[in-house]
């Protein structure tokens, strides 16, 4: 996934829900909507949130130390985990308490055109910034369904942007309908109906966001075409003559290691088969560029002892000899 494209959706995504924020606090103040101001910490937890990603963006840019010997590109994985606490946090938990207090407690609302303005205004932005987290999208995603890019992404600067964005449209809806029942009616309790939504809307997805973005922390494999790429490239049926087992984890969105126990020929001498070694390494480069860490170990391939049950795909540590 582009790095650049990730940041584009972040910084027309941060542009938006500022502007946003400040227009509904500004409705707030003039009508007195729980659901409007709801929306103004929504908005600026959603901020707060492009601004972690950028700041993951970065720190992950860092050179590797001895403490850090791969890196730190998993930093990414960190702040878009933090991210989804804070859409939790701030956003969904406040909501929810503003909505319940507003049932509790219903006044109804004044200056109905600051609300209603400011939320069509906050819909066409959003879907700005949405149209540009889409385009982002669609350039790296292939053939995959939403619901698989967001699930595969190596990269979770997009995927967080895409579902904060649809989050912060459908909680727009929410709170246009709130507040729209409550003028109709005239019964507040409908703005905070409407408050009490939205913070269900942005709980649900955060655990999204922090179910997903766990697995990249705990490490996750390369995508089965790379992995098929890698192993293909492994082997070229002269020295290296077959692939015993393979482990692949991403050390970042755009960093890969890869560590494979590959069987040579039994007739190769030691600067053979450093050679075919090093050949092989060219070749996974070759055809999975962010495959940057590779560790090779040369062995005998045994059939007699792989046949007898050491399945190097079911045990980590299997020897192919």
């Amino acid at each position: 996934m582009s790095a650049s494209g990730g940041t584009k959706a972040i910084v027309a995504a941060l542009a938006a829900n500022l502007a946003i924020a400040a227009a509904k606090f500004v409705a707030f103040l003039f009508s007195g909507s729980s659901s409007m101001l709801a929306e103004s910490v929504h908005s600026l937890a959603d901020s707060g949130n492009q601004g972690l990603l950028l700041l993951g963006g970065k720190k992950a840019q860092r050179e590797a130390t001895p403490q850090h010997p791969f890196g730190y590109g998993r930093e990414r994985y960190i702040y878009a985990f933090l991210v989804s606490i804070v859409l939790f946090s701030v956003g969904g938990m406040f909501a929810i308490y503003e909505g319940y207090e507003k049932i509790h407690d219903p006044h109804p609302i004044e200056a109905w055109y600051w609300p209603v303005g400011v939320l069509v205004f906050a819909i066409i932005a959003e879907s700005f910034s949405f149209r540009t987290a889409i385009k982002e999208s669609n350039a790296v995603r292939g053939g995959l369904t939403w619901t698989q890019f967001v699930r595969r992404a190596k990269a979770p600067e997009l995927p967080v942007v895409l579902l904060e964005d649809l989050g912060a449209l459908v909680g727009l809806v929410l709170a246009l309908g709130g507040v729209g029942l409550a003028l109709l009616t005239g019964d507040g309790v409908w703005d905070g109906i409407g408050t009490l939504c939205i913070g269900v809307l942005l709980i649900l997805i955060a655990i999204v966001l922090a179910l997903e973005t766990k697995s990249l922390l705990l490490g996750e494999a390369a995508g089965l075409d790379e992995v098929k790429k890698i192993e293909e490239a492994i082997v070229d049926g002269d020295t290296v003559t077959r692939l015993i087992h393979m482990r692949t984890l991403h050390l970042g969105p755009e960093e890969l290691l890869v560590a494979a126990k590959i069987a040579v020929a039994t007739d190769e001498t030691a600067p053979q088969v450093a050679a075919a070694i090093n050949a092989a390494e060219e070749r996974i480069r070759a055809a999975v560029p962010i495959a940057r860490v590779i560790y090779l170990e040369p062995d005998i391939y045994d059939a007699a002892a792989a046949a007898a049950g050491a399945n190097p795909a079911k045990t980590p540590g299997g020897s192919g000899h």
